[in-house]
């Protein structure tokens, strides 16, 4: 359900030591709209919509096949007039996932200003950086642009980034070709010029049941499973030990995880069936296909014993998603700027990052645009109870804005 939209006056002010944010109130609001992937994000789109509306910007609404969601595309023309060609976009996603369950001290959906911090789900991840780009908006609007600016806000990216996939689709359909994009995805405000792949498979164990008194009459679809991920596991040792490695990574190996395992129905009946969910985060250096075919081989060496007892056992795989990596030279057009508005040097060693989290940032680098990610906050705070950002990192995310704007704009 979502929450009714609060007054955006800031329930609290930051402490002296803190520093006064333009964007807080924006934020505020934004995060007030309890866009959970399961829920509706209407709400949320079409106050951005009457938003941009209101300093004459037109919006692009694209909805899913149910009408329930919608992404929004909204362009700031140049000077000039031109909307297509080159121009910056600034993406980000309007979903959350949900606090079911979470132990929050304080409501989710009212940010709240608390020490040196702001509290809320979505206030990283990534509502955050989507409000404070719409805080330069009136800006943006009053000065000169010497190319357009784009503002691409999507649904159910915590979901495999769905939404921006349509947008994107219908981006390339209408004839937008950008120069470059920014994703606002966490990342400490580093500028990040590249991100893991990542592949998502789910593997069924087809048992035998049988009494559990009787064991060798029966095929233990959930025991074969943990072989299998116990294969997983030696896997991911071997990678995090032996490589190969890309130190410019967070995490600088290729790295496997299972994270959902079900079987089985009572303690005295061998399971018939056992399903289980995992994943490869693979760097550049990694074939995810080969690792897959290593897991899938061995597998398959354990039908045979399975179909000794029982010819209608055995293993299947089924790729669940594919979220592709993505690299974009650090000398690029829309990587130097990035280093500019962020204040650092670009051709300082360190000063690009690479993450193993994935975003949007691949699916807009497949069609041709070169990305970078980079905005405030840092993964680890997010999609936990009591989800919070720094005020200093929302500093630094208008500062990043504020030098945005010179650089779109006539001087």
């Amino acid at each position: 359900m979502t929450a009714s939209a609060p007054s955006t006056t800031s329930p609290a002010s930051p402490t002296n030591s803190s520093p006064a944010l333009a964007a807080l109130p924006l934020i505020q609001k934004w995060v007030s709209f309890a866009s959970v992937s399961r829920d509706s994000n209407l709400s949320i789109i079409e106050w951005t919509r009457d938003y941009f509306a209101s300093y004459g910007i037109h919006s692009q609404l694209t909805h899913d096949d149910t009408g329930r969601k919608a992404n929004l595309w909204a362009t700031l023309p140049a000077d000039d007039g031109e909307t297509h060609k080159g121009g910056i976009v600034l993406s980000g996603h309007t979903d959350v996932v949900p606090v079911d369950g979470q132990p929050w001290d304080t409501d989710p959906f009212q940010a709240q200003v608390v020490g040196d911090r702001l509290v809320g789900r979505g206030v990283t991840d990534m509502k955050g950086f989507g409000a404070t780009v719409l805080s330069v908006v009136p800006e943006l609007v009053r000065r000169r642009r010497n190319r357009p600016v784009h503002f691409a806000f999507s649904y159910d990216e915590e979901v495999g980034c769905i939404g921006v996939r349509r947008m994107i689709a219908q981006m390339v359909d209408r004839g937008f070709r950008p120069a470059g994009c920014i994703v606002g995805e966490p990342t400490g405000m580093q500028v990040v010029i590249a991100h893991k792949g990542k592949h998502g498979y789910r593997t069924t164990v087809r048992g035998h049941e049988a009494h559990s008194s009787l064991t060798p009459l029966g095929v233990n679809a959930v025991e074969i499973a943990c072989e299998f991920v116990a294969h997983l596991r030696s896997m991911a040792r071997r990678l995090a030990t032996d490589g190969p490695f890309d130190p410019l990574f967070d995490v600088p190996y290729t790295t496997i995880h299972t994270g959902v395992i079900q079987g089985g129905t009572a303690l005295n009946i061998i399971p018939r069936q056992c399903e289980l969910l995992w994943e490869i985060r693979h760097h550049h250096l990694d074939s995810p296909v080969k690792l897959f075919n290593e897991a899938k081989a061995f597998g398959d060496a354990l039908v045979p014993a399975m179909q000794a007892v029982a010819p209608d056992t055995g293993i299947t795989h089924q790729s669940t998603s594919v979220l592709p990596g993505f690299a974009t030279d650090a000398q690029s057009d829309i990587a130097q700027l990035s280093f500019r508005c962020a204040g650092v040097d670009g051709t300082v060693e360190g000063a690009a990052g690479k993450v193993s989290f994935g975003t949007e940032a691949a699916l807009f680098h497949q069609v041709g645009v070169p990305t970078v990610v980079c905005g405030p906050g840092h993964i680890a705070q997010a999609h936990q109870p009591n989800e919070w950002i720094s005020l200093e990192q929302l500093a630094w995310c208008e500062r990043f804005m504020q030098r945005l704007v010179d650089e779109v704009t006539v001087r």
